[in-house]
């Protein structure tokens, strides 16, 4: 578990760092744009978070995701997303698995008739056989998996600054 923590930090900084060396080597050309250097962190984020959200979404509909996941909003309620046939570890980042099926997988977790949580796989998407998958089509597949990483983080991030924010509340105790 800590290892995987570990491996989307690492990919959530590669992200970070190239969108800000695709800004800085952008031209700036009016003075709203200039004036970007003097803006805060949290406004940077929020500028790098929009910018994955219209990314994820224009991925969502050129993978047409939307077929199973009609509502564009309720992606985000999955616990997490993988990917079979394509390796996302740090050793073989990208490898097609030769023989196997191409698929966006979504996890989401489900009470089963005794009440208790189970793990249920959903297909976002089918893509068919690895070796005849479309070295582009494998890209877009991947950022779209990782971009949606990258989304949650920022939904996990969101949440713990609202929690440490209430504790600017006193917090009272009846006895």
């Amino acid at each position: 578990m800590v290892g995987s923590i570990d491996r989307i930090k690492e990919l959530t900084q590669r992200i970070d760092e190239k969108i800000a060396l695709k800004h800085v080597s952008e031209p700036t050309q009016d003075s709203s744009a200039k004036n970007s250097d003097k803006r805060s962190p949290k406004d940077h984020i929020k500028t790098i978070r929009h910018d994955n959200i219209n990314k994820v979404n224009d991925l969502y509909i050129k993978l047409s995701i939307y077929e199973k996941s009609p509502d564009f909003g309720e992606v985000f309620f999955y616990k997490a997303m993988n990917l079979s046939g394509i390796s996302l570890k740090e050793d073989d980042f990208g490898e097609v698995r030769e023989g196997k099926y191409i698929q966006i997988i979504a996890i989401t977790y489900e009470p089963d008739k005794n009440g208790k949580k189970k793990a249920k796989n959903v297909s976002l998407g089918y893509f068919g056989k690895a070796q005849n998958l479309d070295p582009e089509l494998k890209n877009d597949i991947i950022e779209f998996v990782l971009r949606w990483r990258y989304e949650k983080a920022f939904q996990t991030l969101e949440h713990y600054e609202e929690l440490i924010d209430r504790l600017d509340e006193p917090i009272t105790i009846e006895l």
